[in-house]
């Protein structure tokens, strides 16, 4: 299938266009002059808010002026992950996409259809004037993957619909009803500066590369590996019976992302690297086997390499000690038995890196349940504060709790049978969505999230299957038309 032949075209063709922007979390300013001239070029009401969220306001079909105005919502940032050999620069350069049998993907970086393709199907609403549909409000947020940033400081006001539909989820046939919370907590190692290895010491550099990596909220659960985890874990074992020291410590770069690679320089006595040497083949074999399914492609490697500055001794191991004890992965299910295959209380070791005279740690907790989020973010807290780190925790937003008696829901779920005879799963997700911060903001407003099948985000292996997104177009189209009419 050629890129020009995907359907349904006015959806590809927005895409397409999309893909050609920069629009990194923090740095959507040319996606937001993009998305202000193509409304404006419609001659359709568009504004910006003051913390850069867009919205294009677009009245009702003939006929359909009575109906309730619908909000679409979707983030117009990307996370901008690479595989190492790949040279792009996301601030400037296209998204690169080619298809794969049903799969788009793109050329060795994450493909930007979170969020992009839920921005080309507003694209495509607001463009196409032969729709049937009652007032519609296009609202394309800023920074959702660094901290929704853009939903928390969205204006009062700003949304005057009374039912959204969120495009950002990524399972065709899923409805999502309900989100996670979740929060951030940030450790920094602190030491007054670095000092020389003793004398006889050789250094060695281990990286780790080819793992999964993926969503920490939608993958955590996954039995994906964590590269951070890995490479600590080695770090402990072979710190029990060697003398280590730290030079440098790298992985990860996103806080919802799970790491898939990353590298360690340190140093051991002379004498003992060939010990080190067997302890990773070992330490490997051990880690592939148990990893067996899920990380086919891990990849260790054990370089020597320049002898540099090392970490004051207690720091390197006090940092090596925390990794090891924190908490990584899901920590406890949902209770209620409807939802007892979802995670409801997660973290995700996220980023290690080293920088000058510190090492910063990010870690994210997500949970359903507002009193175990802040549990499981003290949990994290106390691991780094033991080991002698300046811990700060924020970034926090809100679950979003299921309505029972969502007019919305009902919608969707009866358009969807109708359209393809069958039921769709209306479910809560571990990740966090936007609707929660709506949720806080318009507390009246009734949500639903829907998307096309996505897999691999936040990773370079991002995927979009492409027959679900003309699944989703004329699902959409189909929930326009059912909106009631307002009181």
């Amino acid at each position: 299938m050629d890129k020009n032949e995907l359907k349904p075209r006015c959806v590809f063709e927005q895409f397409a266009k999309i893909n050609r922007i920069p629009r990194p979390s923090k740095h959507e300013e040319k996606m937001i002059e993009f998305l202000k001239d193509f409304g404006n070029g419609l001659k359709l009401e568009t504004h910006v808010d003051k913390t850069g969220n867009v919205i294009i306001r677009k009245p009702a079909s003939k006929g359909y002026e009575k109906k309730k105005t619908l909000i679409l919502q979707s983030h117009m940032d990307m996370v901008c992950e690479k595989l190492v050999d790949v040279d792009i620069d996301f601030t400037k350069d296209p998204i690169e996409t080619y298809v794969d049998g049903e799969w788009l993907r793109a050329k060795g970086t994450t493909l930007g259809a979170d969020d992009g393709i839920g921005c080309a199907m507003q694209m495509a609403v607001l463009a196409d004037d032969s729709l049937e549909h009652g007032p519609i409000e296009c609202v394309f947020t800023r920074d959702e993957e660094t901290g929704l940033t853009g939903a928390e400081g969205m204006e009062t006001g700003f949304m005057t619909g009374d039912l959204l539909i969120n495009l950002d989820s990524e399972d065709e046939g899923q409805f999502f009803i309900s989100c996670a919370g979740g929060m951030t907590t940030r450790a920094t190692f602190k030491f007054d500066k670095k000092e020389d290895a003793p004398a006889g010491y050789f250094f060695m550099r281990l990286s780790l590369k080819g793992l999964h990596g993926g969503h920490s909220g939608d993958d955590i659960n996954k039995k994906f590996a964590n590269g951070i985890k890995l490479l600590s874990r080695f770090i402990y074992l072979i710190g029990e019976s060697h003398d280590v020291r730290i030079a440098s410590f790298d992985s990860g770069r996103m806080h919802n992302a799970i790491p898939r690679d990353g590298v360690v320089v340190f140093a051991v006595p002379s004498a003992e690297k060939e010990d080190i040497r067997v302890a990773l083949n070992i330490f490997a074999k051990d880690v592939e086997d148990e990893f067996h399914v899920t990380e086919k492609n891990m990849e260790f490697s054990l370089e020597s390499t320049d002898m540099e500055p090392v970490m004051p001794k207690n720091v390197g191991q006090n940092l090596i000690t925390a990794l090891q004890a924190v908490d990584n992965g899901p920590y406890s299910m949902c209770q209620d038995e409807a939802l007892a295959w979802m995670v409801e209380t997660s973290n995700n070791v996220a980023s290690v890196t080293t920088s000058g005279n510190e090492v910063k740690v990010v870690a994210s907790q997500r949970s359903n349940v507002a009193s175990n989020l802040v549990n499981m973010g003290n949990t994290v807290k106390a691991a780094f504060t033991l080991a002698g780190a300046e811990v700060v925790q924020g970034d926090k937003y809100p679950a979003w709790k299921m309505n029972p008696d969502s007019q919305l829901t009902r919608i969707v779920a009866e358009t969807y049978k109708k359209l393809f005879g069958k039921e769709p799963k209306v479910i809560g997700i571990h990740a966090g969505l936007e609707c929660g911060l709506f949720s806080e903001k318009y507390p009246n407003l009734d949500m639903v999230s829907m998307g096309p099948t996505l897999r691999g985000v936040h990773s370079p292996d991002e995927r979009l299957l492409i027959p679900t997104v003309q699944m989703v177009w004329d699902h959409l189209l189909e929930i326009m038309k059912n909106i009631p009419d307002g009181q």
